[in-house]
Formats: structure tokens, sequence, C-alpha cells
């Protein structure tokens, strides 16, 4: 683990596990919830507390899919399902380029020529990652390239598991929501009213959420009332959808800004679908601003 400083602002960065944070921690205030999820076999049962999704986000059916003409089929990297999940930059070291105090930049190679890698993704990209500290927050930039000889489709996003306390609401507003069908995949696509609308603000303690919102406005709040602080969560214009994940049972809200819908690739009849095609040589980048806003004190 390398870790990063700045001022009472501090993360942990696992290099090995696929560029994953260990712990946020400000002013002596965890940030994150640490979590280990067995059925992501590459992450070892190692409790992490968020990762990049490269170089797509959410799941793919059935962990096959057609693009331009060919066929592919994926590893199934989540145990109990059908389909692949969060693209496969998690499931591998990263090599750190530069470190300084309080930033860092890590890169990962894959290379569909080597082993079984071209099971876990069929072209060869370059996934860049930039975590900066500020005074009262952390910017991550996600910046990914097409190195292949041939275009591909892509996307990605970042997973954290911010803090749920007891009263903790979230703020947010979309154009749409997907609902999922018995598999988590999206089925019908609604409008975020009623139990959808986060515009005003939604306690989150009974929720069961894990879905995509598109149309996503580029900012979202986590408010902990009783603790006197707010996340703020902004993202730039590429990152169009938010997927929020949340259980009465669970510790954690996940709250991912993504470029794409769950299942992007098997969805051509969704015009903002935010699936990128890359060509060779090109680049997809953006950066997401985490911010914290003390409320009192």
């Amino acid at each position: 683990m390398i870790e990063l400083t700045r001022g009472e602002n501090q993360i942990g960065i696992l290099p090995g596990l696929g560029a994953s944070l260990s712990y946020w921690r400000l002013r002596g205030r965890d940030l994150l919830v640490p979590t280990a999820d067995p059925n992501l076999r590459a992450q070892q049962d190692t409790p992490v507390a968020a990762y990049p999704l490269m170089p797509y986000s959410n799941r793919i059916a059935d962990a096959r899919f057609s693009f331009e003409g060919q066929d592919y089929e994926l590893a199934k990297n989540i145990v109990g399902e059908s389909g692949s999940i969060h693209g496969n930059a998690w499931e591998h070291a990263w090599t750190v380029i530069q470190q300084d105090p309080d930033r860092a930049i890590l890169l990962y190679d894959h290379d569909p020529s080597v082993g079984e890698n071209a099971k876990e993704w069929p072209f060869a990209y370059r996934g860049v990652i930039s975590f900066v500290l500020l005074d009262n927050g952390l910017n991550v930039e996600l910046l990914i390239a097409n190195r292949d000889t041939r275009a591909q489709p892509i996307g990605m996003g970042f997973h954290p598991f911010f803090v749920k306390a007891a009263n903790s609401g979230l703020t947010f507003q979309a154009q749409g929501v997907w609902e999922n069908d018995a598999a988590t995949l999206p089925a019908r696509h609604a409008a975020v009213e009623g139990e959808w609308d986060f515009a005003s603000g939604q306690k989150l303690t009974e929720r069961r959420i894990d879905n995509c919102f598109s149309g996503w406005a580029d900012r979202a709040v986590i408010s902990y009332p009783e603790d006197g602080y707010e996340m703020h969560i902004d993202a730039d214009p590429v990152f169009q959808h938010l997927v929020v994940f949340t259980a009465p049972e669970k510790p954690f809200v996940a709250v991912e800004a993504v470029t794409n819908m769950n299942d992007a690739i098997h969805h051509p009849e969704v015009l903002e679908r935010g699936l990128h095609v890359l060509k060779p040589d090109q680049r997809l980048s953006g950066v997401i601003r985490y911010k914290v806003v003390e409320r009192r004190g």
C-alpha cells in the first residue's frame, strides 16, 4: 500500500489490487467503508474502499457480446452470476508511474495476447488513474486509451463505498432510471418520479437499490446530518450515468459516476447509452471530484 497525505486528509492505495483505495480518512473521520466481496475472486477477499471500472461499468449479460460483426465471449468474473462485471482493470496490478506526497498516477496496460487475458477483454487498452488530494476532498481522474489496431467499445467509472449513517440521505437529479430484471440487468426505462425521484433528497436507511440512473446532472450529495457533514460528488459530463447501490443490511452506499448504462453493449437502440467507440490511439478521460462540506463546527 502507498499512502498520500495533505494536511489531515489521507488515502491508502493498493496498486497490486486493481489500483483500489484501502481507505480515505479526513480529520480522523473514515469516509469510506472497506468492503470484502468473496464473489469478486480477483480481490482475494481483501476489503477495498473504492476501485476503478474499466473498460466498462457494471454487467455484460451472459459474458458475451458482438461488435463490428465479431462475436466475443468473456470470462465470468463474479461468482453465482452468468455475466461479467466491471471490466478487468480491478483484477490486475497497476504500476505507480508518479508519486508525490498528495498525488499519485497509476497505469495498467491490458494485452489480450498474454495468457487468458483475451477472455477478460479482447482488445488492448491502457488505463490511467490519478488520485489528487485537496484540503477537503479528492479528485479522481480516469483515462482509457485504445492501444489496439481495431476500434473497441469503451466505458469507465469509479466505485466508492461511502459510509452510510443512521440518517444518511442522497440527493441528485437525473432524467430516468433503469428498472432491472431478475438478473439485475436493465429491463425498463422509467421516469424519475415517486420512489425514484431524488431531486429533493431521500433517506437511505431502509432503501434497497441497485439501479442505474440516466441523464445524471453530474452532481450528487450524500448527507450525514448527525455527523455534521456532506459528501459532494461532481463529475465531468462524460459521466452521464449514476449507479446507486444500497441495502438495509449494508453499512455503505455505493454512488458510482460512470459513463455507460448497465449492459450498454447490448442496447444499441438506446441513443444515450454512454458507450464510446474508440478508434486506435483515441482516448477517453474525465474527472470525478469528491468534496467534504462541513455543516457544523
